[in-house]
C-alpha cells in the first residue's frame, strides 16, 4: 500500500487538489447547500449500492452508506457519500471502465493516501469513495457515521457547525470540508474513547 501520510483532519492546499484532480480543479459556483434529512436517502443509498454490486460483482467487497446522509435527522448536502471496498483501489483496471459505463466518473486520485480513488455520478449526486480491503480509513468513516447516530449531543454539534460554516464563501467545496477538521477530530475522539480504542 502506497504511504499514508496525509492526516484526515489536515486541509489540503490547493496545490494538492489541483494535483489530484482529475480534469481539473474548478471554484464552486454558488454556495454550499444543506438541506433538512430526506428519508429517502437510504433508499437512494441502497439503489446505488445494488447498481455497483451488479457492475462490479464479488470485486465489490463491501459497499457503506457514510456522510451526513447516513445519519438520520441531521441536515446534509444532498450527496450520497458511499465508500466501496475493493481488493485493491490501485488497480483501477478491475473496477473503474465498469463503474464508468453505469455513470460514475473519477474525480480524485490520490495514490499517496490510501490509495484512495473518488468517483462522481448522478449530476454530483453520488460520490463514490473507493479503498482497498483493509484500509482504515473505512473503519474510521463508518465509526464517525455510527457514532452521531447514537450521540444526539455531537450530532447537534455538527449540525450547529455545519451551519455556521455554509454561511461562509468557499472557493472550493474541499474548503468548506477541511473546516470542519476539527469538530471532526474532536468528535471521533469521543467516538473512540467510547468505543475503547
Amino acid at each position: 500500500m502506497a504511504n499514508e501520510s496525509r492526516d484526515p483532519y489536515t486541509p489540503l492546499s490547493e496545490k494538492y487538489l489541483q494535483r489530484h484532480t482529475v480534469g481539473g480543479l474548478r471554484p464552486l459556483s454558488g454556495p454550499i447547500l444543506l438541506v433538512h434529512y430526506d428519508s429517502a436517502w437510504p433508499r437512494k443509498y441502497e439503489e446505488e449500492a445494488k447498481r455497483i454490486q451488479m457492475t462490479l460483482g464479488d470485486r465489490a467487497l463491501r459497499t457503506e452508506h457514510v456522510g451526513s446522509t447516513a445519519v438520520p435527522g441531521l441536515l446534509a448536502k444532498p450527496i450520497i457519500d458511499i465508500v466501496l471496498v475493493v481488493e485493491d483501489s490501485a488497480n483501477e483496471s478491475k473496477y473503474a471502465e465498469p463503474l464508468e459505463t453505469v455513470g460514475y466518473r473519477i474525480h480524485l486520485r490520490e495514490p499517496g493516501w490510501h490509495e484512495h480513488r473518488l468517483f462522481t455520478a448522478g449530476e454530483n449526486s453520488v460520490n463514490l469513495h473507493v479503498f482497498s480491503s483493509g484500509c482504515p480509513e473505512v473503519e474510521r468513516m463508518v465509526r464517525f457515521r455510527d457514532w452521531l447516530r447514537i450521540c444526539r449531543d455531537d450530532r447537534e454539534l455538527y449540525a450547529r457547525t455545519k451551519r455556521a460554516l455554509v454561511e461562509r464563501e468557499w472557493k472550493y467545496t474541499q474548503n468548506y470540508a477541511d473546516a470542519k477538521s476539527s469538530v471532526v477530530a474532536e468528535i471521533m475522539s469521543r467516538a473512540l474513547r467510547d468505543s475503547g480504542k
